[in-house]
């Protein structure tokens, strides 16, 4: 809707609460796949690693060709066991030079409807790439986080041919840069299909950190103004949604390293500091400060100061429950 649309001054001031953000985080500068993971370890060489800090490439991620080099493996291997997936394999990874044309292709293919060609939106989404290398190597960041923190997640190639909620934020970012790109129009036609093909609404206008895994993702919900920082992982029915009808900023902005059950509502805009956690179905509508617990309807904070970060271990019932009678 028109009125839903910020203006110069509140996408200024927007940018301006992102930026406090990230200062209030310490966010890392963010190295390229594109260059070699061991200069941008050696910079901290005994320092811990710590998600709620922003993403960085840990020493056992691979480099994007190493990553491009396994998913053709994977594919190779599944092509040769499993026959009726072999066409399949061959035209979305096999065939392709490289992950750029690979997502494109993918991609593509999901949204495409029959007013939305495939050709088409094949061609924009390896413009986006071309155009912003930052894309892909987000993307990259994506793929390694699943990897990392789904247990069910067995290959890189696993992750991005069958895992929606990769692939849906991964049509997000081609959508935020269109709407970056006054492209409005097209931005939120492919959030439309996005929604369609996924179950999972993201506007174009929020903004995603990188290292970001949707699990399972049906019924995900992000609003225009929210802001989700690095390596924030989510499970489905999770909803970052606005408060009010005016055009300022509505929606949550969610710091880095943080973990949302299943079906935790995050409303207005309110701050969930990094490295926090919050129980499944629990109705956020005050700010949560960085590396607490939080449950209940609504939220209340049951735990300060957590030491371990919650992503690293992905866990869904440890420090919600503070007392045990058998």
């Amino acid at each position: 809707m028109a009125r839903d649309r910020l203006s110069a001054q509140e996408r200024e001031e927007l940018e301006a609460m992102r930026a406090r953000l990230n200062q209030q985080l310490k966010l890392a500068t963010v190295t390229s796949y594109a260059t070699d993971r061991s200069s941008a370890i050696e910079t901290a060489p005994d320092e811990e690693y710590h998600p709620s800090q922003g993403w960085r490439p840990q020493p056992h991620h691979l480099t994007k060709e190493q990553l491009w080099q396994r998913v053709r493996m994977e594919a190779q291997a599944d092509a040769a066991s499993e026959p009726v997936l072999a066409s399949n394999l061959y035209s979305t990874i096999l065939a392709q030079p490289n992950i750029e044309k690979v997502m494109a292709f993918l991609l593509a293919n999901k949204l495409a409807n029959p007013t939305l060609l495939s050709m088409q939106l094949m061609r924009l989404i390896a413009d986006a790439y071309a155009d912003d290398p930052d894309l892909i190597d987000a993307c990259l960041a994506d793929l390694q986080a699943v990897y990392d923190r789904d247990p069910a997640c067995d290959k890189y190639s696993q992750a991005m041919l069958y895992f929606k909620g990769f692939q849906a934020v991964q049509c997000q970012r081609v959508a935020h840069w269109l709407w970056r790109k006054g492209r409005q129009p097209l931005a939120l036609a492919i959030q439309s299909r996005m929604s369609e093909a996924f179950h999972v609404d993201i506007h174009p206008a929020a903004q995603l950190g990188r290292g970001i895994m949707i699990d399972h993702a049906t019924g995900v919900v992000i609003g225009e103004t929210a802001v989700v920082g690095d390596n924030v992982s989510m499970l489905h029915h999770v909803t970052l949604g606005g408060s009010g009808t005016g055009r300022g900023i509505r929606h949550p902005v969610i710091g880095h390293g943080v973990l949302l059950g299943a079906g935790v509502t995050v409303l207005g805009p309110v701050t969930v500091g990094a490295g926090s956690k919050v129980g499944a179905g629990s109705v956020v509508v005050t700010d949560i400060p960085c590396h607490s617990v939080a449950v209940g309807v609504p939220a209340k904070i049951i735990k300060r100061d957590l030491i371990k970060e919650p992503v690293k271990d992905m866990d869904q019932c440890v420090d919600f429950v503070l007392d045990y009678e058998i």
